[in-house]
């Protein structure tokens, strides 16, 4: 499998890293200077307010808008200390060098986990009341774990973790696990000795990356002491300075997309801006050595998402229907509360039957579903429609297509049964707004819908406010500007009722249609008859 990392950043406003498999786009990523990105960043943040009916409490963290913080991503630590005592923050009672089986959530020995006794960084089943646990003025260290969408602020948690090229540092755990995600008992027993042998320092944790995977010893000690490196600094910072304050920022998105996405089957990194290569080419010289060689400047006269014809495939991504190969399509709804993606068979046909047809119609539907929303970004509800099939067998063939196409995205996923009406449920991790959300706004003209007025609607709608100022003495003449249809309209089919609507009401109507208005656009200006306005409707 051939991969390429191509990264645009010729124009300054924004950054566009795109990750192609055999010459097929699988991956995008997208960012602007004039969007805000604090998902990753640790600020230390004071206590604003309290709300025990939803159990969380809202945090003043410097950056203008309140974040949220539930009482399940409140740390043990805070229970006892309430707010952050910088003195004691994140002491950890155990001893240094002790391997765990993942904190992430791997296996391990149920009995043995009951008799240990709770740590800093262990989550406890049952949580206190936020109330009693945290009070206005409080502070805290936290980290942004969701942007904010709409009216609602960030998420924030007070569970820090700082992510480095093969190992995730997180205090207080204190202990080291191994990502679940790998599954090779091998692997996890080797990397378990390989962390037994570095001796982490008490006071802090670890969680071994999956590209931490056949790594030697020597890169896991030089990831390690570049990240307890930067956690004392954040330490000296948080005890410094008293909140609202930053004290540590995630890297911009091309040092993060080469530190989480880059695998030996990346055979070449492409950037098109000299600063920008000298960025990466540094960070790959001080954690990657080995693979810097494979990192390239662009210098082509075209640019570089053209010469990969990337451009028109980026915009296909915006479109509504996205025909499959075969003659098939899915069509992507996004709503408020969820993502509904529909399949459609089109002109697709095998020779065998129609369940066959079916069948192989939804596996290449299942694929493009799990390519669309890590192209696109999508998160929260998705429902599936997909073709109706009979057969059990079909259907969890289906489920396991759409399954495996999931594996390889990085966001956390949640796929339920096929229901009884054919539609698959599933959830996806949001983290920040999708990319249809930071590219597009809603249209000023059908705000948003997609629709307007017919000129034939808007026209009644005329006439309704005519019938309005039959009833009023101090109108002599009315001026109404609508959309030339709406005015055209109104001139030729509305004729007759204006003329008696003149004749009986002695109210002179003037209508004046611009093209440059919107569709539903309706103003009017009344006047007596001595020519000064008159407030209407």
């Amino acid at each position: 499998m051939k991969q390429e990392m191509l990264i645009n950043v010729s124009q300054p406003e924004e950054c566009r890293i795109a990750i192609m498999e055999d010459g097929v786009l699988e991956e995008l990523y997208v960012e602007r200077t004039s969007q805000d990105n604090h998902v990753g960043n640790i600020y230390k943040g004071r206590i604003v307010n309290i709300e025990p009916s939803i159990q969380a409490a809202f945090v003043d963290f410097g950056v203008g808008r309140n974040g949220f913080l539930h009482i399940s991503d409140v740390e043990p630590q805070y229970y006892r200390q309430g707010g952050l005592d910088p003195d004691k923050a994140f002491e950890v009672p155990e001893p240094a060098g002790k391997v765990a089986e993942g904190a992430e959530g791997a296996e391990g020995d149920a009995a043995a986990r009951a008799r240990r006794r709770p740590r800093l960084g262990d989550r406890p089943r049952v949580k206190p009341p936020i109330q009693d646990v945290l009070r206005r003025g409080d502070e805290v260290l936290v980290q942004v774990i969701k942007e904010g969408f709409g009216t609602k602020g960030p998420t924030l948690s007070t569970y820090i973790s700082i992510p480095g090229r093969y190992l995730v540092l997180m205090p207080p755990l204190g202990r080291v696990g191994i990502s679940k995600k790998i599954d090779d008992e091998h692997d996890r027993r080797v990397l378990r000795d390989i962390m037994l042998d570095l001796k982490p320092p008490k006071g802090v944790g670890f969680v071994v990356r999956t590209a931490g995977t056949e790594r030697t010893k020597g890169e896991m000690a030089r990831d390690m002491a570049y990240l307890l490196r930067l956690w004392k600094s954040i330490v000296r910072r948080m005890r410094k300075y008293s909140a609202p304050i930053d004290i540590y920022q995630e890297s911009d998105m091309i040092i993060r997309t080469i530190r989480d996405m880059f695998t030996e089957d990346v055979g070449r990194i492409l950037i098109d801006e000299p600063a920008a290569y000298e960025r990466a080419r540094e960070f790959l010289e001080l954690v990657m050595p080995k693979y810097a060689p494979r990192l390239q400047l662009y210098e082509g006269k075209e640019p570089l998402f053209h010469r990969y014809g990337l451009e028109e495939e980026i915009g296909r991504i915006h479109q509504r229907k996205v025909p499959l190969k075969g003659g098939g399509s899915i069509v992507i709804d996004q709503t408020e509360a969820l993502v509904a993606i529909d399949v459609n068979s089109g002109s697709f046909r095998t020779e065998k039957s129609a369940e066959e047809n079916a069948y192989q119609m939804n596996l290449i539907a299942a694929r493009e579903i799990a390519r669309q929303l890590r192209l696109r970004d999508l998160g929260g509800v998705i429902v599936n429609d997909f073709i109706d099939m009979r057969k059990e067998k079909y259907r969890r063939g289906v489920e396991k297509a759409l399954h495996d196409a999931m594996k390889r995205d990085r966001a956390r996923t949640k796929i339920l049964r096929t229901s009884p009406f054919g539609l698959i449920e599933m959830t996806r991790q949001r983290i920040r707004p999708s990319l249809r959300k930071s590219i597009f706004r809603d249209c000023p003209t059908c705000t948003g819908t997609g629709m307007v007025k017919t000129p034939e609607s808007m026209a009644i709608e005329v006439m309704r406010v005519l019938q309005l100022s039959a009833a009023r003495t101090d109108i002599a003449r009315l001026n109404v500007t609508v959309h030339e249809e709406v005015a055209t309209w109104i001139n030729n089919r509305k004729r007759r009722e204006v003329a008696q609507f003149e004749d009986t009401v002695h109210i002179q109507l003037h209508v004046v249609g611009r093209e440059s208005v919107s569709p539903e656009h309706l103003v009017w200006e009344a006047s007596d008859t001595s020519g000064r306005t008159v407030r209407f409707p």
